[in-house]
């Protein structure tokens, strides 16, 4: 049960202990026989309402009212006057009082005022509650103690407030662009909602309207014979997380946009509108702007998904959060492994470091997992990490004066040949091991897998 802190201000000690005596079995009440102990008080705690003498001596009730607005515009204020002076109670109700009462208080009637006032943010309350909770249970950590990290935090905090508004997040891949999404979700009014993620990249491009706004029985062949509901569907008044954005095709784009411009769609196969409130959040490691210019990416699409903007800094931009995201990822991936790690070595601190992360904390992820699996101590060493030769690329080692790298012929080089060359070897030293090939190549498994992919659509 919600307890609301009430401060009573009035220089007459019989008003102060009055209200006292009349409401401290509802509430929490404190007294000040001036505004400025008030709001001196004020400053180290929030009180959720304030009866405020218009007639005290010092700080008047008027100036201290502007004070307190100032400070804090959701404390309800409710002055109390000797008269009905009604300049001075206009001036007041102009800089914010909810009401104001005249004296000599009637208890009951001050009690049903002051019961009005807090019933305007007892709900209020009760949401920050349940979204706390919510918080809590459901949040994945996004870990950050670097100054830029925390900035773009508190951009979140506020951008989130909104429950409409299309937010774009971007970021090179593995710098946690879903976690941003979930907090984003869980800190605005649709908390209770649904959250709905969607990897554009994973669904082939001819089933991407389906799965997006679902179909009807025998919409095309192989449909469900009761048909789907699509995952804008699933997502109503949740948030809809479009991951890897920039994958959508140019006709799944059109129908995107067609949604976000009028919140209305149509199943595939149906000619019946349907209608749903959901906040669409969208992410990609792609430049759109690029892709604009190319002919891939609808430019008015792409206003329609960046009203807000998150720009999420790569690890590289970040060196203080990457001890910190190593520690917490050593204890939950060991928990989780039963294993029994106390810490990192101080020499594997300096390795995790000076590495430059290609693939961000999700390669970092791998890293500690890999350390996890492998490592014979309690702490985590270098050679637990597999990090001693890679930054850039291996260190090699060559006699003095001679140049390792043969010089660039006339006629150029095909450099798909030599990359397709050097992946094919990796994979043949490692025996088709795809994360040890990797790291022979001096690239992060993503990174490596990406080029597979390439190398497979070629």
């Amino acid at each position: 049960m919600i307890r609301f802190t009430i401060y009573v201000v009035d220089d007459e000690e019989s008003i102060r202990k009055g209200i006292s005596l009349a409401f401290k079995r509802e509430y929490t009440v404190k007294a000040f026989s001036t505004a400025e102990s008030a709001l001196r008080k004020f400053k180290g705690e929030t009180p959720d309402l304030i009866l405020l003498d218009i007639g005290l001596p010092g700080l008047s009730g008027v100036e201290a009212l502007e004070k307190i607005k100032g400070i804090n515009p959701d404390i309800l204020v409710i002055m109390v006057t000797a008269y009905e002076e009604i300049k001075t109670v206009i001036s007041a109700m102009k800089l914010g009082a909810y009401d104001y009462v005249v004296k000599p208080i009637h208890m009951d009637s001050l009690r049903v005022t002051v019961k009005n006032g807090l019933e305007t943010i007892r709900m209020r309350k009760e949401i920050q509650v349940l979204q706390n909770r919510y918080l809590k249970e459901n949040l994945p950590c996004f870990i950050g103690e670097s100054n830029v990290v925390q900035d773009m935090m508190r951009f979140v905090e506020t951008v989130a407030k909104s429950a409409d508004t299309p937010i774009l997040i971007a970021g090179e891949s593995g710098t946690g662009k879903e976690l941003i999404a979930q907090a984003i979700h869980y800190r605005s009014p649709l908390y209770r909602g649904p959250f709905v993620p969607i990897n554009c990249a994973s669904i082939p491009k001819d089933l991407v309207e389906s799965e997006l706004f679902g179909y009807e029985k025998g919409a095309f062949s192989g449909a469900g014979a009761s048909g789907k509901r699509g995952m804008v569907e699933e997502a109503g008044d949740g948030t809809l997380f479009l991951d890897e954005v920039g994958d959508l095709s140019l006709e799944a784009q059109a129908k995107l946009l067609r949604f976000l411009e009028t919140g209305e769609y149509y199943r595939v196969g149906s000619t019946k509108k349907h209608r749903v409130r959901t906040r669409v959040v969208s992410a990609t490691n792609r430049d759109l702007i690029d892709l604009i210019e190319k002919g891939l990416f609808r430019e008015d699409l792409y206003y329609r998904l960046a009203v807000v903007k998150v720009e999420v800094p790569s690890l590289n931009a970040r060196k203080a959060d990457i001890l910190p995201i190593a520690r917490y990822l050593l204890d939950q991936i060991s928990r989780r492994q039963g294993q029994r790690f106390s810490g990192i070595s101080p020499e594997a601190e300096e390795v995790l470091k000076n590495h430059h992360w290609r693939g961000n904390v999700r390669e970092l992820r791998n890293v500690i997992e890999r350390g996890v699996l492998t490592g014979t101590g309690k702490v985590l060493v270098p050679s637990d990490l597999g990090l001693e030769r890679t930054g850039r690329g291996h260190s090699l080692s060559f006699p003095p004066g001679t140049d390792p790298f043969p010089p660039l012929p006339a006629d150029g080089v095909d450099m798909a040949a030599l990359e397709d060359h050097y992946v094919r070897e990796a994979l043949k030293r490692t025996g088709g091991n795809g994360v040890e090939a990797a790291r022979l190549l001096g690239m992060s498994y993503y990174a490596f897998r990406y080029r597979m992919r390439k190398r497979k659509g070629s």
